[in-house]
């Protein structure tokens, strides 16, 4: 028996250019893992003050998903993709005015922004590339379009990790990087605003036509579907937390510079890219819920290594944690979606709530600072992961 394909071949084009927005907002969120760092540095900050960098960008993302679905639902993912942009490329020039005031503050206006364009691109972006073919092979598809993600986020923490932590001891300038990436992210906006993305037509259009309270409840109806919700939250406040406190755990352990930790937390995104490009193939003959259940038992061993070993094995430890959590967020969203119909879009936006997650690295700041233990706060994603495995469990069981 032939295997499933993973793309129709009318929608290869389409697949491409959505796959480049997976690449920009990697590479916006992977920044933020650096700029905690920094800030704390420049700014003389706590890492709890600090954290106010992804509680604000991931506030974005749960103010802004339902309204995104809504918008989307409406108007389509082409035009929730350039509306994105926009946001994204306004909030990001933003930061060259907000230097001028001088305060943590006005940054955190400007990452509000980036966060609320951010929404709208994933929003349309997530459930549009598990359209774009068989729905055997979502998981993988999306696996495949998250790779490019990964990409974006290596690029991010290394470049401007090595710009803003450099070996000689001084800082670069934070509006640089935000500067090229605005120009470039309103240049994308503009080629979508000419591009004809077409509109996947579900077996039930109809109900993108009922009230969004109607939708909500049939919805909510999906058992899968709300602990699917869960275990995605979940997993973005274990990974989320980890990169923004990756830095922080290697330094303040003393074993290395912001400098090195840079380049080490950028080799672990590259492991994290080649996790999500190998696990796209796999998925092509294991089925989604069973790699997800091994991978899930494998952070889980992860975390209880880092928490209980002494010494730098935990390091090592926890950039393996990025090979066996590379596929998780594509496979719990694309199943989570299955089966959904025309509730997709509406789904979708609810599960783009999740990375509101990252305030979870608020939670590891408390306990970093109020312990002075920089491995005590792995406890918060070792909870993450054992939700994941349990909904992984509970797919094989059905």
């Amino acid at each position: 028996m032939s295997k499933p394909r993973l793309l129709d071949r009318q929608y290869v084009l389409p697949f491409v250019l959505i796959t480049t927005l997976f690449f920009l907002w990697g590479f916006a969120r992977a920044i933020l893992d650096v700029l905690n760092k920094h800030f704390q540095d420049e700014l003389h900050i706590s890492i709890t003050q600090s954290s106010l960098i992804q509680v604000t960008t991931y506030l974005g993302y749960f103010l802004m998903a339902i309204p995104a679905g809504i918008f989307i639902n409406r108007f389509g993912y082409r035009r929730g993709v350039v509306f994105g942009l926009v946001l994204f490329g306004i909030g990001a020039l933003s930061f060259v005015p907000g230097m001028s005031v001088g305060t943590f503050n006005a940054f955190l206006v400007s990452l509000f922004v980036i966060g609320c364009g951010l929404v709208f691109l994933e929003t349309a972006a997530n459930p549009y590339s598990t359209q774009l073919g068989p729905e055997a092979t979502a998981s993988s598809r999306l696996n495949l379009s998250q790779t490019f993600n990964g990409m974006g986020c290596f690029m991010a923490t290394f470049i401007v990790g090595q710009y803003l932590f450099r070996s000689d001891g001084s800082s670069g300038d934070v509006t640089v990087p935000y500067l090229v990436m605005g120009i470039i992210v309103l240049a994308v906006a503009v080629v979508f605003s000419f591009v004809k993305l077409p509109e996947i037509q579900s077996d039930n259009q109809e109900m993108s036509e009922t009230p969004w309270n109607v939708r909500m409840k049939a919805l909510f109806g999906h058992r899968m579907f709300v602990f699917g919700l869960l275990a995605l939250l979940a997993y973005e406040v274990a990974e989320i937390s980890i990169n923004s406190f990756f830095v922080n755990f290697v330094t303040g352990e003393g074993w290395m510079d912001k400098n090195m930790a840079s380049k080490i937390i950028s080799l672990a995104l590259v492991i994290f890219m080649v996790g999500r490009f190998l696990c796209s193939w796999l998925m092509r003959y294991v089925k989604a819920e069973r790699m997800l259940l091994w991978c899930a038992i494998g952070t889980v061993v992860c975390m209880a290594v880092v928490i209980l070993s002494p010494g730098r094995i935990s390091v090592w430890v926890l950039v393996l944690n990025y090979l066996f959590e590379a596929m998780m967020f594509p496979t719990i969203f694309s199943l989570s979606l299955r089966g959904l119909g025309a509730l997709t879009k509406s789904a979708s936006s609810l599960l783009m709530m999740t990375p509101v997650g990252g305030c979870g690295f608020l939670l590891m700041g408390l306990m970093a600072d109020a312990t002075g233990s920089m491995t005590i706060p792995f406890i918060i994603p070792l909870i993450g992961y054992a939700v994941v495995m349990f909904f992984a469990l509970s797919l094989l069981k059905k």
